[in-house]
């Protein structure tokens, strides 16, 4: 590459990156569905039960999709891809603007709209990163991720607002049209680099072996893609399971200033991301990964008490729900950091697609499973707490099964020889 061009490129990746976070930032509407479960209590009359249905439904499929959307974003471009995702959005949300059936609500926003998300997401993070090289990724990961989660920080003040104005589908419909727009407009923007940049970035120095351009069936073949799996299952299970009901956890000792907890959250989530991509690429992924997920089990079981007392003082409510929020905001770096390491570029959306299955897989069970066992237990979240902490402790030694080898990455452009982190069975294969 001249001068000029790569020039011309720095400025494009950065449009790049801020596109996906702004895309991003309009998608995180699922981070706030704790907001709307007493709206849609109050106005359509569902069971508690039922409440998490259409959430936990939309994780699910938002995850499914991004095997399909990876693969349209690796064959046709983050452009289209992202388009066909904010249509599929405001399609949804205006659906079930429309109506107050639980079938149609569970069809709109757990299907269209988690369709809609999972095409938008895909195009997100794969543009940015095949932009930067293999030293950034962490950090470049993070960035565009935090959009997703900081989505709330905006978004419950002003759902607040559009549900005391206009009413639960009032509120859906504005959203259907806003978002749509948005997402379409900054699809626009997304471009992957050249062939020749991309491999200007990942040249390995002399008698070394860079990452391979796994396929994904060369993926599933490797016994570190269902480790990591069952450790992302587990670490997203248990944010997803706080976050979908941190706005009536909150209420217990905030009332109804309960709003504040979910943004701070979202604060707590995007800093997570950003924070453990950018430690990753300095101590390891699997250090990192370790480090986040004991803590998360720690504080699963500090919330016990916090949630069943009525004494604690709001802000320790509110600190609670900021580091649970950091520490699972830190999953959605680590990981497709972690594809892109293990498996390359060439078909890094279908790849990380298919590894984020863990994440919807998590999402319906372990959310499904809160709102049961609180609903059973007179609308204590304790049990619930005991099980996530439980299951993060296993995915912390899960971690440990996960051993090193030596591949090269790129330290301020230039390569070297950095220990990351594989399974043995990977290691082998090497």
């Amino acid at each position: 590459m001249n001068a000029h061009t790569s020039a011309a490129g720095d400025g494009r990746k950065w449009i790049v990156t801020f596109a996906g976070v702004g895309i991003n930032l309009a998608l995180g509407l699922l981070y706030t569905w704790s907001m709307f479960k007493d709206a849609i209590r109050a106005e359509f009359g569902w069971t508690d039960e039922q409440l998490n249905d259409p959430y936990a439904l939309c994780c699910l499929v938002f995850a499914f999709t991004m095997i399909l959307a990876g693969r349209c974003q690796d064959k046709f471009g983050p452009r289209l891809t992202a388009a066909i995702g904010g249509l599929l959005v405001g399609a949804g949300l205006l659906l079930i603007s429309r109506s107050n059936s639980y079938a149609i609500w569970v069809l709109g926003f757990g299907g269209l709209v988690g369709v809609g998300i999972g095409f938008g997401y895909a195009s997100a993070t794969p543009a940015a990163l095949k932009w930067f090289p293999p030293a950034r990724t962490g950090m470049i990961a993070g960035l565009v991720v935090a959009g997703f989660g900081l989505a709330p920080v905006y978004l419950s003040p002003l759902s607040k607002y559009l549900l005391r104005a206009y009413g639960l589908r009032g509120a859906m419909a504005i959203y259907g049209v806003a978002f749509a727009v948005v997402v379409c407009g900054l699809a626009q923007l997304l471009v992957n680099p050249s062939p020749e940049r991309i491999a200007a970035m990942n040249i390995a120095p002399s008698g070394t072996k860079p990452a391979t351009g796994a396929t994904p069936g060369e993926m599933l073949r490797q016994p570190t893609f269902y480790l990591l799996w069952i450790i992302y299952l587990i670490g997203s299970g248990a944010g997803l399971m706080v976050i979908s009901s941190i706005s009536g956890m909150a209420k217990k000792s905030m009332g109804s200033s309960a709003f504040v907890a979910v943004a701070v959250m979202a604060l707590g989530n995007a800093a997570g991301r950003i924070s453990a991509g950018l430690l990753s690429d300095r101590i390891g992924r699997r250090h990192t990964l370790t480090l986040v997920l004991a803590f998360q089990a720690v504080l699963m079981f500090v919330a016990i008490p916090v949630t069943a007392s009525k004494t604690f003082v709001p802000g320790v409510t509110v600190l609670v729900a900021t580091l649970i929020g950091f520490n699972y905001g830190a999953n959605l770096s680590l990981f497709p950091s972690y594809v892109k390491d293990l498996w390359g570029l060439r078909s890094f959306g279908m790849n990380y697609g298919i590894l984020f299955t863990a994440w919807g897989v998590g999402g319906l069970v372990l959310s499904r499973l809160q709102q049961v066992l609180t609903a059973r237990n007179g609308g204590s979240f304790s049990i619930s707490f005991y099980v996530a902490g439980g299951l993060l402790i296993l995915g912390a030694l899960l971690t440990l099964m996960i051993k090193p080898r030596l591949r090269d990455v790129m330290v301020d452009d230039k390569p070297y020889q950095k220990a990351t982190t594989v399974s043995a069975g990977q290691a082998s294969n090497s």
